[in-house]
């Protein structure tokens, strides 16, 4: 069984752990339920996210399995308050040292900054914060994927780009064919509108 925990936290962005949890879970389902999905808070009560969104933590910090897979998402407060926050820092430095895989959404880089799993390393974060983390130092921030692997540290760009990165990770653990099946179950087929000059044909109407 694979233990996936997935960090939240005041000012989370809320696709950033719910894109994963989306994949993993569905990873998990696929699997028989061979696997599990945690949703992991400092103190166990309610988060506010970025946008407003609340949700209640699985377990606190001190109450968790031992997990396999540690998800780190971004937001505002991922670069400021769970940044500075020692309590935090240190979960997840030492939650990260015993995982078989550490991985971040967007500006979760900055989190994994400054707890270090992610000094000396090639990471992505969000566009918009790619300078101000290799300001930081100690890191290689890297600006044309839309993930990165160095090692057991996998790390992605802004926001749906996790979703990329999990289901790569499911990949890498449980098989390609796997991750196609999830990525079927999922009917992630991205093909955003607007993305070309050309006119779209119209939408269907589903009344």
């Amino acid at each position: 069984m694979t233990t996936y925990g997935v960090l939240v936290f005041d000012q989370v962005e809320e696709l950033d752990f719910a894109g994963p949890w989306e994949v993993l879970a569905t990873s998990a389902l696929v699997r028989d339920r061979g696997d599990r999905v945690l949703l992991i808070g400092e103190t166990g009560g309610e988060v506010r996210c970025a946008k407003g969104l609340r949700v209640r933590p699985d377990h606190a910090f001190g109450g968790h399995p031992p997990l396999d897979v540690l998800v780190v998402p971004g937001g505002a407060g991922a670069r400021t308050t769970a940044s500075a926050n020692p309590v935090v820092t240190g979960w997840v430095a030492e939650t990260s040292a015993a995982a078989e895989w550490t991985a971040s959404v967007c500006t979760g880089a900055y989190l994994l900054h400054a707890a270090g799993p992610a000094r000396g390393r090639r990471v992505a974060t969000h566009r918009s914060w790619e300078d101000g983390l290799e300001a930081r130092g100690e890191v290689t921030v890297v600006r044309d994927a839309r993930y990165v692997v160095d090692g057991n540290l996998v790390t992605s760009q802004g926001v749906s780009a996790g979703i990329d990165m999990s289901l790569w990770l499911v990949g890498r653990l449980h098989g390609r064919d796997h991750a196609r099946t999830v990525r079927e179950r999922i009917q992630y087929e991205p093909a955003p509108p607007y993305l070309a000059d050309e006119p779209l044909p119209p939408a269907a109407d589903a009344a």
